[in-house]
This record gives structure tokens, sequence and C-alpha cells, in this order.
């Protein structure tokens, strides 16, 4: 197969998967390396298609008709697990991480988090490879770009926050919003 048939392969399986599709998943599916997996996301990215890279995998990032917010927390690492759950059982998802850096600027990770299974899954692997969070570059202090169906809902994500005590102290309720991301 060439690479036009194989790009438009790899985008028939990112749109039709449930989930994540792992590098090697995708590799082994395309019949090339895992090296020529990464060139041909970075290639539909640069096309515009939407692909986010999480712990679990390749996935279209969903846009939908969902609103986004951007909160500012601060808690310590042990707290994580119960941050992102609060989150998700509030009916919302973590897209993201972001921290600010002295030197580098502005670092992104994608948590893509919208159950508790999957939160689970994401505090594991942090915990089980021995990495610390990015949080941990800011004492404590990050951002995260949070996604439900409604602004109703992210104004329960975020009293939720605010009741465990994780929104920053610096936010009083009211997150940078961007509808229809």
């Amino acid at each position: 197969m060439d690479r036009s048939g194989r790009l438009k392969l790899l985008e028939t399986l990112l749109r039709e998967a449930g989930g994540p599709l792992s590098g090697a998943e995708l590799a082994e599916r395309l019949g090339v390396s895992r090296q020529a997996v990464v060139q041909d996301v970075a290639h539909l990215r640069n096309g515009g298609l939407p692909v986010a890279a999480t712990s679990h995998g390749y996935v279209l990032e969903t846009s939908g008709r969902s609103v986004r917010r951007i909160v500012a927390v601060r808690h310590d690492q042990e707290d994580i697990f119960d941050e992102l759950v609060a989150v998700v059982e509030a009916g919302g998802r973590v897209v993201d991480v972001v921290v600010d850096h002295p030197v580098y600027g502005e670092l992104r990770g994608t948590i893509g988090c919208s159950t508790r299974a999957e939160v689970v899954r994401f505090v594991h692997l942090l915990t089980s490879t021995g990495q610390r969070p990015l949080s941990s570059l800011a004492d404590g202090f990050h951002l995260h770009t949070l996604e439900a169906p409604d602004e109703a809902t992210l104004d329960r994500v975020e009293r939720a926050l605010k009741e465990k005590g994780f929104l920053s102290p610096a936010v009083t309720g009211e997150g940078e919003r961007r509808k229809g991301s």
C-alpha cells in the first residue's frame, strides 16, 4: 500500500475507533513501523485532522457540540486521582494539563480522561512508571482544559473542584471560557 492509501486507512481507523489506538496496534494494522505511524499522524495533523496522542494511544479529539473551559488548580501529586475523579464524576472530561515553565514556556500534556476507569489507568501509568506529573514543575500549580456537553456541567465541575480545595486561590469560580471548541 502506498503512503496515500495508508493515510486514508489511518484516518478511517481513527474515525471508527471506539477509543484510543496504540502506535503498536496501528503499526501492525497498517503493516509499517511505529515510527512510520508517528510520521503519518504528524502528516494528518498538518492536514488539519485533530489527532491527540494520549497515554492510551492516538485518538481523534472530539469537539462536536461540547464547550470548554480552562481552570487554574493547585494540589500535591497525591491528589491527582481525587482531582480527576471529581471532574469526571461531575460529568466533565479533562482534556489536558498545562504548566508555565520559566525556561521552556508553556508545556502541555494530553490527559483525555472522561471516565473513572480512564482516570485509574492514567494515574496507574503515572505511578507505575515513576514519572512526576507536569504540575511538579510549577509547585503543583497548573491549568486544565475541561470539556463538557454544556456550561451547566462545567459549572458543576468547577464547583466540585472548589469543594475539594483544588481551584487555585487566584480563581474565584470563573475560569476562562471557550465555546464550541
